[in-house]
C-alpha cells in the first residue's frame, strides 16, 4: 500500500511541475502575424470544427495552408476536433472561422494548457507508471524513483507545457506499444503503436525496431506454425487500425494523396532552424543545400540513415528480446534524428522516450543524454522566454537522478554495459582499461560546455556578422554529443549477447 501512496505522490509532483511550467509563456505569444505552435494547435481546432473533413488538408479561401495548415495525421485532426467541441461549448469565439485567428486570452490559455494536462494524465503518465511497476530485478523504491525521474524529464515538460504541443499523446501511445509487445500482448502493442504513428508521423522513427522485434518473435515461433499465425494477426491489426484512422480520406484518391503530401513535405529542405543533427552542423562549413540537388539530398540522407540503423535492427530481428528492443529503439531513433531528411529540434524527444526506458539500466549515461537533449533545444526555449523554467526543471531532474540512482557511482565497465566490449578490445590492446575514466571526463567536459554556452547565449550579444553564432554552437555541440551516444548505444547492442553469456558464467 505504501508503494501506491508514494507513486501517487510522484504523479502529483509531476503534475505540479507541469502546471507550474504552463503558467509561463508559450510559442509565439503576442507575435503576429504567424504567432507560433500555440496558434497552430488552436487554428487546427478552428479548421476541423468549421470545415468538412474533405477540406481539412486542402488549400482554400477558408483554409490557407501557408498559415499553419494541418500537417499531422488524421488522429491529430480528430483530437483537434474533440478539443474544438469543448472550446465551442465554453466560448465559440475561440474557434470562430477567420475571426479567431491569433486569439489570445488568459481564459483561452487556461483551456489550452488544460487539454495538454488531461491528455498527459490519460495517456502518457499511466504508461510511465505501468512501465516502472513492471521493471524487474529492482526494488520498489527504485521503481518509484524511476517514475519520478521520467516524469521530471524537462525536455518533454518544456515543449508540451511551455512551448505548447501534444507530444505526450504520441509518445504515450508509443510507450503503451512498447509495454504491449514487451509483455507479449503483441496485438494490443501493435495497435497502440499504429495509433501513435497516426497521431504523429515522426513516430516512424520507432517503426523499424517494432517491426524487427515482432518479426523476430514470428521467426522464433516458426513461420510454418504459430509464427505465421502471429504474423497474419499482426498484419491484420496494422491494416485495420490504419484503415479506421484513414477511412474518411479513402473516399477519393486525391484526398489520401493530399494528406500524404502534407505529412511528408520534402520540398521544405534538409533541415529547419538550428537542429542538433549532422546536416545542420556540417552546413556551417559545407553548404549542402547549395551543393547537392534536392533529390540527391533525399537519397544521401536516406542511405546514411539506413546504414546507421541497419546493424542494430538486423540483430534485433535475429535475437529478439525486450532489452534489445529498448536499446534498438534508442539507436534507431537517434539515427533518424541525426541523418534523416527534414528534422525538427523537437524530434529529439523521440529519442529521449526510449532513453527514459533504460534509465534504470544505465542511469549515468541516460541522465547525461537527457540533459543534452534538453540543452539542444535551448535556442527554441529562449525564443519562447522559457529560460527560468528550463534551468529550474533541468536542475530538479539532475538532482532527482543523481540522488535516486547515485549516478556518479555507476561508471564502472559493468554498470556502463561496456565490460564485454572492453574485454574484446583488451585481446588486442591489453592496457585498454581506461574507458570508464574517459567517459567520466567527457561527461564533465560536456556539462561544463553546456553551462558555459547557456551563460554566453543569455548574457552576450552575438557578433553582427554572425547573428546565429550561439545557436549554431549549441546545435553543433549537441550534435557531437549525440554522435558519441550513437556509437555508445550501438556498442551495447552489438555486444549484448556476449554480456549475457558472461553473466551466465558468473552466476
Amino acid at each position: 500500500m505504501e508503494k501506491w501512496y508514494l507513486m501517487t505522490a510522484v504523479v502529483l509532483l509531476g503534475l505540479t511541475v507541469r502546471w507550474t511550467v504552463s503558467l509561463n509563456s508559450y510559442s509565439g505569444a503576442g507575435k503576429p502575424p504567424m504567432f507560433g505552435d500555440y496558434e497552430a494547435q488552436r487554428h487546427w481546432q478552428e479548421i476541423t470544427f468549421n470545415l468538412p473533413i474533405k477540406q481539412w488538408y486542402f488549400n482554400s479561401s477558408d483554409n490557407n495552408l501557408q498559415y499553419w495548415g494541418l500537417d499531422y495525421p488524421p488522429l491529430t485532426a480528430y483530437h483537434s476536433l474533440l478539443c474544438a467541441y469543448v472550446a465551442q461549448f465554453i466560448n465559440p469565439d475561440w474557434i470562430a472561422l477567420h475571426s479567431s485567428r491569433g486569439y489570445e486570452s488568459q481564459a483561452h490559455k487556461l483551456f489550452m494548457r488544460a487539454t495538454v494536462l488531461i491528455a498527459d494524465l490519460l495517456i502518457y503518465i499511466p504508461a510511465v507508471v505501468l512501465h516502472c511497476c513492471c521493471l524487474k530485478e529492482i526494488s520498489t523504491k527504485k521503481k518509484i524513483a524511476n517514475a519520478l525521474c521520467i516524469l521530471l524529464y524537462p525536455g518533454l515538460i518544456l515543449i508540451d507545457y511551455g512551448h505548447f504541443q501534444y507530444n505526450s499523446v504520441s509518445l504515450g501511445l508509443a510507450l503503451w506499444g512498447v509495454l504491449g509487445v514487451s509483455c507479449d500482448w503483441d496485438l494490443l502493442g501493435s495497435l497502440a503503436f499504429c495509433l501513435a504513428v497516426n497521431y504523429k508521423q515522426m513516430e516512424l522513427y520507432h517503426s523499424l525496431p517494432f517491426f524487427g522485434f515482432l518479426l523476430g518473435k514470428c521467426f522464433k515461433k516458426g513461420l510454418k506454425g504459430k509464427g505465421f499465425v502471429l504474423f497474419v494477426k499482426l498484419a491484420g491489426t496494422v491494416v485495420a487500425s490504419f484503415t479506421l484512422c484513414w477511412l474518411p480520406f479513402f473516399t477519393e484518391r486525391a484526398q489520401a494523396l493530399q494528406v500524404l503530401r502534407r505529412l511528408f513535405p520534402v520540398d521544405r529542405g534538409l533541415f529547419e532552424d538550428k537542429v542538433a543533427n549532422i546536416w545542420c552542423s556540417v552546413s556551417v562549413f559545407l553548404k549542402i543545400k547549395d551543393i547537392l540537388p534536392h533529390h540527391v539530398q533525399i537519397i544521401v540522407s536516406f542511405c546514411l540513415t539506413l546504414l546507421s540503423l541497419l546493424p542494430a535492427c538486423v540483430k534485433l530481428t535475429l535475437q529478439p528480446s525486450p532489452k534489445a528492443f529498448r536499446f534498438t529503439l534508442v539507436s534507431c531513433a537517434l539515427s533518424f534524428f541525426l541523418f534523416s531528411f527534414q528534422v525538427h529540434e523537437k524530434s529529439i524527444l523521440l529519442v529521449s522516450l526510449p532513453v527514459c526506458l533504460v534509465l534504470s539500466e544505465i542511469p549515468f549515461m541516460s541522465t547525461w543524454f537527457l540533459l543534452v537533449s534538453t540543452f539542444s533545444m535551448l535556442p527554441l526555449l529562449l525564443k519562447d522566454d522559457l529560460l527560468m523554467p528550463s534551468v529550474v526543471t533541468t536542475m530538479a531532474f539532475f538532482i532527482a537522478c543523481a540522488t535516486s540512482f547515485s549516478i556518479f557511482e555507476k561508471t564502472s565497465e559493468e554498470e556502463l554495459r561496456l565490460k564485454s566490449f572492453s574485454v574484446s578490445v583488451r585481446k588486442h590492446l591489453p592496457r585498454f582499461t581506461f574507458l570508464p575514466r574517459i567517459i567520466q571526463h567527457l561527461f564533465i567536459i560536456s556539462v561544463i560546455t553546456m553551462v558555459l554556452l547557456t551563460l554566453m547565449t543569455v548574457t552576450l550579444d552575438p557578433p553582427q556578422k554572425l547573428p546565429d553564432l550561439f545557436s549554431v554552437l549549441v546545435s553543433s555541440v549537441s550534435c557531437l554529443n549525440f554522435l558519441f551516444f550513437l556509437v555508445y548505444f550501438n556498442i551495447i547492442i552489438m555486444w549484448d549477447s556476449k554480456d549475457g553469456r558472461n553473466q551466465k558464467k558468473i552466476h
